[in-house]
């Protein structure tokens, strides 16, 4: 399926993720547990390369249970990269695949950064991008001295105004900021073409519930986006209301 995803979409990439640790996941046979299967995931990255021209990255945790340790996902690394895959996205907390819920196992394990950083220092030819646990523009300046790249997660989707300093802070660059409102207006015509190819609007306004995060007003923005959003021929007017309802 991901192949023929990357087929019919301008993606630049396709992923396998074996990092979740879910049991509905578990149950699948795919996942986090297939991390103690090195030669079963190089398998199907060597497959999905000869099925798509775009890279195929793999993202996966620092190991699972008592498989732990660094020789076993250095042995993880070596025999996918045989596979065929150059860049590796690493959650740095290993993962319980009994015992821990999904929502557990993003929180409990602890972060081992320094060892996403040693399998760079290990595999300098291999593109290594860190994540996990990051909520800030200073931690990506911090872990990027180690590593190739860096993901902000969660704290992106909750927060999403995190990003409008990125320019600044990572690359160096001054740009004029968008103030929350002139960023919720600038989607205003994005809102407008999606809608008028049958996109719902709930489907767009769900990922921005978090724009004004610790701004006052934000409870009643979250709540009429929720209430208003989902309801049939809800349109652009949805967010402009809510607009409304945050204090400048």
């Amino acid at each position: 399926m991901c192949c023929k995803m990357a087929e019919d979409y301008d993606y630049d990439e396709v992923n396998l993720n074996v990092g979740c640790p879910s049991d509905r996941v578990q149950n699948g046979r795919f996942g986090a547990c297939l991390m103690a299967e090195p030669e079963l995931v190089a398998e199907c990255v060597s497959a999905m390369q000869d099925a798509v021209n775009i890279p195929v990255t793999v993202k996966s945790r620092i190991g699972i249970d008592d498989r732990d340790s660094y020789g076993e996902l250095s042995r993880f690394i070596v025999t996918v990269a045989q596979g065929g895959c150059n860049t590796f996205i690493i959650h740095a907390r290993k993962a319980w695949l009994s015992g821990l819920s999904p929502k557990q196992n993003r929180e409990v394990p602890p972060l081992r950064y320094e060892i996403v950083q040693q399998v760079k220092q290990d595999f300098p030819h291999l593109e290594i991008i860190i994540n996990g646990g990051i909520t800030t523009l200073q931690q990506v300046n911090e872990l990027l001295h180690g590593v190739d790249g860096v993901i902000i997660g969660r704290e992106a989707y909750h927060n999403p105004y995190l990003l409008v300093d990125v320019d600044r802070v990572i690359y160096q660059q001054e740009s004029p900021q968008k103030t929350r409102h002139e960023v919720a207006l600038a989607l205003i015509p994005y809102i407008q073409s999606q809608l008028a190819e049958g996109v719902r609007l709930h489907s767009i306004t769900r990922h921005i519930l978090g724009l004004f995060h610790g701004v006052q007003g934000a409870k009643a923005w979250r709540r009429h986006l929720s209430v208003y959003g989902p309801k049939a021929g809800a349109d652009e007017n949805v967010v402009l209301q809510a607009l409304e309802l945050v204090q400048v």
